[in-house]
């Protein structure tokens, strides 16, 4: 069973970039697609960004495309999230998940990690 770990979430100006970091246990990392997604209070959990086994695929929501951009290190069991040109909107729980294909339902992922709360203010 795999264990995801986020970490790099904080509180930031519109304007500003985070890094979001997902660390994952175990030595089937390269067996699963992963993603990010999040979730803001009142809303439903939606998908952000999604990479393939390999990396070679990557696959965004249009809300995030040009501004955010999803890579994973094999080697350090580790998925990121480079987020850029922060808008206020980006405010969410952020999630990091995999599965296998990188798909934007929910359903499909079988770990998810704890979360890690982004906060942009105006």
């Amino acid at each position: 069973q795999v264990q995801l770990v986020e970490s790099g979430g904080g509180l930031v100006q519109a304007g500003s970039s985070l890094r979001l970091s997902c660390a994952a246990s175990g030595r089937t990392f390269v067996a699963y697609a992963m993603a990010w997604f999040r979730q803001a209070p009142g809303k439903e959990r939606e998908f952000v960004a999604g990479i393939s086994r390999s990396g070679g695929g990557t696959y965004y929501a249009d809300s995030v495309k040009g501004r955010f951009t999803i890579s994973r290190d094999n080697a350090k069991n580790t998925v990121y999230l480079q987020m850029n040109s922060l808008e206020p909107d980006d405010t969410a729980v952020y999630y990091c998940a995999c599965g296998s294909v990188p798909s934007a339902l929910v359903r499909v992922y079988i770990a998810w990690g704890q979360g890690t709360q982004v906060t942009v203010s105006s």
